[in-house]
């Protein structure tokens, strides 16, 4: 009898994992084909030298070697590190004010969290092109705004000064309402009894935000921060609807330049090269993010 049964139990158990191996073969064939493969193709092509028209033509480390003879990668390069610390501290301090300001009881709060979550779910082509016109040097509403306080309109996107700083500023204010919520949810878990303890020790609002907000907040910090970094060196579309690049490629970052150097030069080889050190630099960022969180990063226990 225990042994009819333990066989029922096995086929049983085999039927149910061929079941699910077939319901998600779609997935895994998708993951192969449309993710696994250009991976791997990509890693093989930027060893080659193709045009997308001719056989690709086997030339070694050429290409990383060219790289690193190449001037305009490290501007590139440069470019996409002045982004990166543009954006993430400055949108993560304040995604962090803002959700804790969110946090609070008060009317309307839905709406306000509504708002500030809208520039998130829109396109960034879109998004890229409203800034376009706000950054429009003699008529847009940025110019006005700073003449109406009694400064100098600035040429925002036209100045090789301030065209990267009215990328960051408006990449700010898209991606702000993405890591409010995060903090939101991470405030929303925090419990009460360590505020209401703080408070019967007569702790500050100043106290309780460093030594319980803080610390309690840091895995949800830790995460922000580094997704963030890792979108901020993929930046694209506001540099190619904006300023293509200039002035004078103040604004062209790596993507960028693999942009154009793959469906553009149709270097293709060239820009594989060129993905695949993005991807190392975004791999060892990372590396070391994770290895330093044990530094900063607090998990409540």
């Amino acid at each position: 009898m225990r042994g009819r049964f333990r066989e029922f139990w096995g086929s049983n158990r085999k039927r149910e994992a061929i079941e699910a191996y077939i319901l998600i073969l779609p997935m895994i064939v998708g993951l192969i084909v449309f993710t696994a493969g250009p991976v791997l193709a990509s890693l093989y092509f930027s060893f080659t030298r193709w045009n997308l028209l001719s056989r690709p033509k086997w030339q070694g480390f050429d290409n990383y070697i060219e790289l690193s003879h190449d001037p305009l990668f490290w501007i590139t390069i440069k470019n996409t590190a002045f982004y990166v610390l543009g954006t993430v501290p400055t949108g993560t301090v304040l995604a962090l004010l803002l959700a804790i300001a969110l946090n609070q009881k008060i009317r309307m709060l839905a709406v306000f969290r509504t708002i500030y979550f809208l520039p998130v779910v829109s396109s960034v082509v879109a998004i890229s092109v409203l800034w376009l016109w706000l950054y429009q040097a003699d008529f847009g509403l940025v110019n006005q705004f700073l003449r109406f306080l009694g400064f100098r309109g600035v040429r925002w996107l036209s100045s090789t000064t301030w065209a990267m700083p009215a990328i960051i500023i408006m990449s700010i204010w898209h991606g702000l309402g993405y890591n409010i919520v995060i903090f939101i949810a991470g405030l929303q878990g925090i419990p009460q009894d360590y505020y209401e303890a703080a408070t019967v020790d007569g702790a500050t609002a100043w106290h309780k935000f460093f030594n319980i907000t803080i610390p309690l907040l840091s895995p949800v910090t830790f995460f922000v921060i580094t997704l963030s970094i890792i979108n901020s060196f993929q930046v694209f579309a506001q540099a190619y609807v904006m300023t293509q690049g200039g002035p004078v490629n103040a604004t062209k970052t790596i993507v960028y330049y693999l942009y154009q150097q793959g469906f553009m030069h149709f270097h293709m080889g060239y820009a594989s090269a060129l993905a695949y050190v993005l991807f190392i630099i975004i791999v060892a960022l990372t590396l070391f993010q994770f290895w330093f969180q044990q530094r900063w990063v607090h998990y409540e226990i």
